[in-house]
């Protein structure tokens, strides 16, 4: 059986809009014609279950049609993060097993703001991470540390040595040529000052080369992801019949973005080839 294509969206800081950016990336393959698992490892926000959930009702509700993905149950998600972490494994260890028997050619893996067991799970088992990234110094210290006179860059942070981590123990378990293709995204960009944006994009390009990840676009900070989130939609959604907010050219604007991600992490129009799934760019 082929194996589904496993995209984790992880970042050790909270607020930098990974439930966005994976509720948008699940829309994109689905759409696409790829028929997408998701699990959300976010217990206590689940924001990612919600918009679902909002979806269906939504779309119920008016009579409308569109494609939702296969979500394995977890169970109540505050009450399993309270629990033992064998127990979270076990329910994790679950519902990974269900997506991948569900004959689904993606699995989508939303992660917490924060260092646990079952992030460190999820990400050992990417053929691909997502890092969404304000522009700021603030979230680019969960990348990489630089001298606080020259701002130079000194070392690797936590979050790459998570990344690391996962690639070692992928390559322990599939053998060393197996790799996790990790795509850090620009996310939520506002106008900022031109001088501290280019250092930062500096110390990004040489932190990529040193720790191995690519650099790609993500999603401004609009409006309109915010208003279409209580119906469980998104930008790719909307259509003649689909409009529960007026359309402007900003929304336009909004679903080039969408496109450019996709095409960013190599999946816009990829088709299924071989064991592997859905192709992943290098």
């Amino acid at each position: 059986m082929t194996q589904p294509l496993v995209i984790v969206v992880g970042n050790e800081k909270g607020g930098a809009g990974k439930s966005t950016l994976a509720i948008h990336i699940a829309v994109g393959l689905m759409h696409a014609g790829h028929r997408t698992a998701i699990i959300d490892l976010d217990l206590r926000q689940r924001s990612m279950s919600h918009f679902f959930a909002n979806r269906a009702a939504w779309t119920a509700a008016n009579g409308h049609s569109l494609p939702m993905p296969v979500e394995p149950d977890l169970g109540d998600g505050k009450a399993l993060a309270r629990a033992p972490e064998d127990e979270q494994v076990a329910r994790f260890e679950a519902a990974y097993a269900e997506a991948q028997k569900s004959g689904v050619e993606a699995i989508l893996i939303d992660t917490p703001g924060g260092d646990t067991v079952l992030s460190r799970l999820a990400h050992a088992r990417a053929d691909q991470i997502i890092t969404p990234m304000n522009d700021s110094f603030v979230d680019f210290d969960l990348l990489g540390q630089v001298d606080p006179v020259t701002l130079d860059l000194i070392k690797p942070s936590i979050y790459s040595e998570s990344v690391w981590e996962a690639r070692k123990q992928r390559a322990v378990a599939q053998g060393r040529h197996a790799t996790i293709d990790w795509l850090v995204v620009t996310n939520r960009l506002a106008v900022a000052e031109a001088r501290n944006r280019r250092r930062l994009e500096e110390r990004m390009d040489t932190l990529a080369k040193r720790v191995g990840f690519r650099v790609g676009p993500g999603l401004r900070d609009r409006v309109i992801y915010r208003e279409l989130f209580p119906f469980g939609l998104t930008v790719a959604d909307l259509s003649i019949d689909i409009r529960p907010v007026a359309v402007s050219l900003a929304h336009v604007a909004a679903r080039q973005e969408m496109r450019n991600l996709m095409l960013a992490m190599g999946l816009e129009g990829a088709n299924i080839e071989g064991s592997g799934g859905l192709d992943v760019a290098a």
